[in-house]
C-alpha cells in the first residue's frame, strides 16, 4: 500500500472538524446523542474514499484493523456498562446520598471555596460525572456563594475544579475509562498513576482556594439545610453505607480486575437496595407482587431510568439515574471513533501525520507536551473531550511504544490535558452546558478553574524532573 502525503493525511481530520464544528453550533449540548457519531462515520467515509482512490487500499485490509480495533475496546465497553449499574445501584441503594449528605456538613462559611471544591470532588468521585455534580450541587453551592457575596467566577471556579478532579480520578467516569482503555492501559493502574500529577495539582488548588475565603464568616445556610432535610426524608442515611466504598476502595488496593471490582460492586448497591430502601423500590416498580415489586425494581435501577420524588427539584435531578441504557451515546460514539480510527491507521494517515510530528520531538518532555497541547488544540476544534480523547491517544500512541514508555504515561498526559480543558473552552460541549447549568459565562469562570489549567503543566513539570517516568524493561 502506498504511504499518503502529508495534505492527504490531513484532509480527513480538517473534515471532521469542520463538520463537528456545524454540528455544534447546530445542536449544541445534544451532539452526542447521534450527531457527533454521524460527523465520525461521514469521515470515515472520506477518509476510505482517499485511501482507496490513492493509497491503492484494499477493504479486507479495512475490514481487519477494524475487527482489530473494535475488538481492542470490547472490555472498555463492558466496563462502561457495569458502570451504568453501578451507579444506578448505588444511588437508589443510598450509597451516594449518604456521601452527599454528610458531605453537606462539611460547609462552613469562612471556608466556602474550599469546601465546595471538596464537597463537588467527593460527588463526583461516587457519581463518575462531573456534569451532574456541577448541574446539581453546583447549583446549590452558587446559590450559597451568592449569598456570601463572593464573585460567581469564583465559586464557579472552585465547583468546577473539584467536579473535575472528581471525575478525572473515578473509576465510574466514562472519560477516565475511555482514556485508560485507548491505549490499553488497566484502568486501576490508571488511576493510580495519575495521582502523581492529580494530587499536587489538586492540592495547589485547595490552598488557593484556602486562601481566598479567610475573611468569610456569615452565610444563609438555609439552602443546604433544604438538601439535607430532602436526602434524609427520601433515603434511609447512614454511616453503615460507607462499608461498600470501603470494601470497593479494598479490592481495587489487592489489584482486583476493574470488571471483577464493578461487579461485586453492583451487587454491594442491590443488597444495600434490599435491605435499607424498600421503599423506595417500591415506588420504582409498584404494580405487582412485593416479591416482583422488589425483583423488578432492582433490575431496573440496574440497567434503566429511575426518577424518585425527594420534593426537591435540585435533588430529582440528582437522584435520578440512567443505568447502562444512559451510557448508550457514550458507547456508540467509542465505536463511531474507533472506526474512524482504524480508518485512519488502514490507510497509513495516521503514520504519516505522526512521522511529521515526531520530527519534532525531543525526549520525554516534548513528547508529553505535545501530547498535552494536542489534546488541547482538539479540544478547541472539535469541540468534543471524548474525541479529544480518542484522537490524541491514537496520534501519540505508536510515538510512546517506541519511546519505550509504559502506556500509562500516555494515559495519564492524555486525561491531565483533553478531559480536565475541555471546561474551559466557550464552544466546547462541556464549556457551553457548564456555562449555561451554573449562569455563568465561560470567559468569566476559566480564570478561576485553576485545576484545570494546572492540570497539563504538572504533567509537563512531571516529565522535565523525570518523576515516576516508567519505561517497558
Amino acid at each position: 500500500m502506498k504511504r499518503p502525503s502529508l495534505w492527504i493525511a490531513c484532509v480527513p481530520l480538517v473534515f471532521l472538524v469542520a463538520l463537528i464544528a456545524c454540528v455544534v453550533g447546530v445542536f449544541g449540548d445534544e451532539t452526542l446523542s447521534g450527531a457527533s457519531q454521524i460527523s465520525l462515520l461521514s469521515a470515515t467515509a472520506v477518509c476510505l474514499m482517499l485511501g482507496l482512490a490513492c493509497c491503492k487500499l484494499s477493504w479486507a485490509d479495512f475490514e481487519q484493523v477494524v475487527r482489530s480495533r473494535v475488538g481492542d475496546v470490547s472490555v472498555a465497553l463492558l466496563i462502561l456498562l457495569l458502570i451504568g449499574g453501578l451507579a444506578g445501584s448505588w444511588m437508589v441503594g443510598g450509597i451516594v446520598p449518604t456521601f452527599i449528605y454528610y458531605g453537606m456538613e462539611l460547609v462552613s462559611p469562612k471556608w466556602f471555596l474550599v469546601t465546595s471544591c471538596v464537597i463537588c470532588a467527593i460527588v463526583s468521585v461516587m457519581t463518575g460525572s462531573s456534569w451532574t455534580t456541577i448541574a446539581t450541587i453546583g447549583v446549590v453551592l452558587m446559590g450559597i456563594g451568592t449569598a456570601l457575596g463572593l464573585h460567581v467566577g469564583w465559586t464557579a471556579g472552585a465547583i468546577i475544579s473539584g467536579a473535575y478532579f472528581g471525575d478525572k480520578v473515578s473509576p465510574l467516569s466514562d472519560t477516565t475509562v475511555l482514556a485508560s482503555s485507548v491505549v490499553g492501559t488497566p484502568l486501576f493502574t490508571h488511576i493510580r498513576y495519575m495521582m502523581f500529577t492529580t494530587v499536587p495539582t489538586f492540592t495547589i488548588t485547595l490552598l488557593i482556594f484556602t486562601f481566598k475565603g479567610f475573611g468569610m464568616d456569615e452565610a444563609d445556610m438555609s439552602q443546604v439545610l433544604e438538601v439535607q432535610h430532602a436526602l434524609s426524608s427520601t433515603f434511609c442515611i447512614s454511616p453503615w453505607f460507607f462499608i461498600v466504598p470501603l470494601l470497593t476502595l479494598a479490592m481495587i488496593m489487592r489489584r482486583m480486575p476493574s470488571v471483577a471490582v464493578l461487579f461485586f460492586s453492583v451487587l454491594m448497591g442491590c443488597a444495600a437496595m434490599l435491605i435499607a430502601q424498600g421503599h423506595l423500590l417500591d415506588q420504582i416498580a409498584d404494580d405487582a407482587s412485593l416479591v416482583e415489586r422488589r425483583f423488578r425494581a432492582v433490575l431496573i435501577a440496574i440497567y434503566g431510568s429511575t426518577n424518585l420524588h425527594t420534593g426537591s427539584d435540585v435533588l430529582d435531578d440528582l437522584v435520578s439515574t440512567s443505568g447502562m441504557a444512559g451510557m448508550m451515546d457514550t458507547i456508540w460514539l467509542i465505536i463511531c471513533a474507533t472506526i474512524f480510527g482504524a480508518a485512519m491507521t488502514a490507510t497509513g494517515m495516521i503514520e504519516t501525520i505522526v512521522y511529521h510530528m515526531q520530527r519534532l520531538v525531543r525526549g520525554t518532555v516534548s513528547l508529553v507536551a505535545s501530547t498535552a497541547f494536542t489534546g488541547i488544540f482538539l479540544n478547541i476544534t472539535c469541540a468534543d473531550q471524548f474525541l479529544s480523547i480518542i484522537l490524541s491517544s491514537h496520534m501519540f500512541q505508536k510515538m510512546y511504544q517506541e519511546g519505550g514508555y509504559e502506556s500509562r504515561l500516555e494515559s495519564r498526559t492524555v486525561e491531565d490535558s483533553a478531559t480536565v480543558t475541555s471546561v474551559l473552552i466557550p464552544w466546547n460541549t462541556c464549556g457551553m452546558t457548564q456555562s449555561r447549568v451554573l449562569g455563568v459565562s465561560t470567559f468569566l469562570y476559566a480564570p478561576y478553574c485553576i485545576f484545570c489549567y494546572l492540570s497539563p503543566l504538572m504533567s509537563i513539570l512531571m516529565a522535565a524532573i523525570g518523576f515516576h517516568i516508567y519505561r517497558k524493561e
